[in-house]
Parts: C-alpha cells; structure tokens; sequence
C-alpha cells in the first residue's frame, strides 16, 4: 500500500507550475530539499523542447504517512514502532508508528557505516586514539586499544557484524578528527536523504540524550546504505576474522560472529522469505531493535524495522510475524 496525502500533492502541484512559469527559457531548476517544507523538493528537467516535468523527491521510495496495516495479520502490540518496505514496488506494506522518535541503539552504525563510505575509502587506515575505550557496562566492544591499526574495511565488518561501538569511535575520529563532526556529517547526510525526523549525537548509538531515530527515517538510511557493495556484503555475514596491527607493529587477530539470529541459524524466517542480512541494536532505553534486507521467492527485496521491542525473543517473533506478509 503506498500513501498519499492530498493536501501534499496540490501543494506540489502548485510548486510546479509556480515553477514552471517563473523558468520559462530554462532547462532545469532545482529546489534544494528542506525539512521545513510540507512537501520533499522538485526537480523540474527539460524532456522536450517547451514540456517540462516535476520529479519528485520520493519518486523511487516508500511513503507513508500514517499507521498502514489493511490486509495484515500482524501483532506489534509489544514494539514501539514497526513497518515493512518492498523496495521493487515502492510499496509499504505495514506500518506502525512509523514517524515516532526512538532511540536507535546500534542501528545507528548503519549511519554511521553510508558516512564512512561515502567520506573516506575502503583502504584507508585508521588509528586508534585513547577514546576507544568504553566504559559503558553491557557495551559491546571488539577490544581495540589506544594506537591500534585497522583499515576502514576491517573496522566496519568489526561494527556491521559485531556491532563494536569501539570501532565506531575510531572509525569516525578517522574519518572527521572527531566524533562531533563526524556526527555533523551524520545528520548532513540523514537531511539530505530526507530523513529529517531523526537526530545522532555519536557514532555508535549508546545512550544519549537527543540521540533518535524513526521507523520511516532508518527505512531511508538503511536503503541508501544498501547502495554500497561494502555494506550489502557486510550485513549477510554470519561471522569474521582479520588480522590487524597494534601499536609496535605487531599482529593481532580479530573473529567476530554477527548478532542476527536469523544469521546465525538461530531463529528461522517464514519459508517464503530469505534473510539477507541487518542490523541489531539493543540498550536500555532503546529496549530491542532490528532492521533487515530480505527477498521473496520471487526475487523481490524487502526492508523491515522493529524499534523499541520488549525482549530478544519477542522482537525475533514479531519479525517473523512481519515478515510472513511477504506474500511474493
């Protein structure tokens, strides 16, 4: 089901022609996308001599704009917010809450992984500085200290499969000097995919204040992110080991197992559905969160969220149940 909102619609219809008028002459204009307008941008291009066209920001995404859940059999009564995008179709298929802000967890290093591709390059070198250490209890870690060396292709299997929030400060001091400009860009980038719902104020998704997500806002982030072969290959795997230097030069190993269960075989998905891979992400305030690219028998492509669910076990049995609306 794909949702519109009239009210949306005329008033893009109205920015057209406004610009149509105003550009008589011209070939292209463009409306640079901003959160305060009712309505994602325009981009007027020339097809033919004197015929014009509106192309509009969501042209190739999923849309919702309020709960979507007609001709499903689905039980989110224990999650926060919910939904299920078929990509192919431009489709939402179900959707709960979907524009509520949540704190993301490790879903946030989905971000943090589309920033560091699209800043830095697969072989660059990365050291560790002494913010690497996390004192957080419960935060998961892949043991870096201070001077290590690890290239961006290594840290990011260490923060998709491990989800190392280590790595994450390393990887955004690495890319921006900082994690504060780091995640400036973060939420440079998030705008401008649209995603002006959710805010990062750090690369890993510990707790913190003004620190949040949505549904819809991962939805957009996550299918960007798919975009890079680094981050498709990432994400489908169950497990890991490299080889990386320490401070002497000397070195070191590193195996990590992904925290997907259905990765790991742990958990099974309906019999209609292959899961290609995801994210998991789990604090106290954000409770249990995952987000997953997954395909039909028919080949066709899948993105599905869950935030803030009550337990491990829950969210991996609503996800099944959500993922049982994959009908083709």
């Amino acid at each position: 089901m794909k949702c519109t909102n009239k009210k949306k619609l005329f008033f893009g219809i109205g920015i057209f022609l406004i610009g149509l008028c105003a550009g008589c002459g011209s070939k292209t204009f463009d409306m640079a996308y901003s959160p305060n307008y009712p309505v994602s941008s325009y981009r007027m291009d020339s097809v033919e001599e004197n015929e014009d066209t509106a192309v509009p920001f969501a042209r190739d995404l999923c849309v919702v704009d309020s709960d979507v859940s007609e001709n499903t059999d689905v039980d989110m009564s224990q999650a926060g917010s919910a939904a299920l995008f078929s990509i192919d179709d431009n489709g939402t298929i179900y959707a709960k809450s979907a524009h509520e802000r949540m704190a993301p967890a490790s879903l946030t290093k989905i971000m943090t992984a589309l920033v560091a591709l699209k800043y830095g390059s697969p072989d660059d070198v990365l050291i560790a500085s002494a913010n690497v250490k996390i004192s957080e209890s419960g935060a998961t870690t892949c043991g870096l200290k201070e001077g290590d060396q690890m290239t961006l292709t290594q840290a990011l299997h260490a923060l998709l499969i491990n989800s190392a929030n280590d790595a994450a400060i390393m990887i955004a001091e690495g890319i921006s000097g900082s994690t504060e400009a780091f995640c400036d860009l973060m939420n440079q980038e998030a705008r401008a995919l649209g995603a002006t719902n959710c805010n990062f104020v750090n690369p890993h998704g510990l707790t913190a204040e003004e620190h949040y997500v949505t549904a819809y806002d991962m939805y957009l982030i996550f299918n960007e992110a798919l975009h890079y072969d680094l981050i498709d290959e990432i994400i489908a795997m169950p497990s890991y080991t490299t080889t990386y230097k320490d401070k002497d030069g000397n070195d070191k190993e590193l195996s990590v197992n992904s925290t997907n269960l259905y990765l790991q075989g742990q958990k099974d998905a309906p019999g209609s559905v292959t899961v290609i891979g995801g994210k998991t992400g789990t604090t106290n305030a954000a409770k249990n969160c995952l987000i997953l690219l997954s395909r039909s028998t028919s080949g066709k492509s899948y993105i599905s969220v869950i935030l803030r669910s009550e337990s491990r076990d829950t969210l991996y049995d609503e996800m099944t149940d959500l993922l049982d609306e994959i009908k083709n």
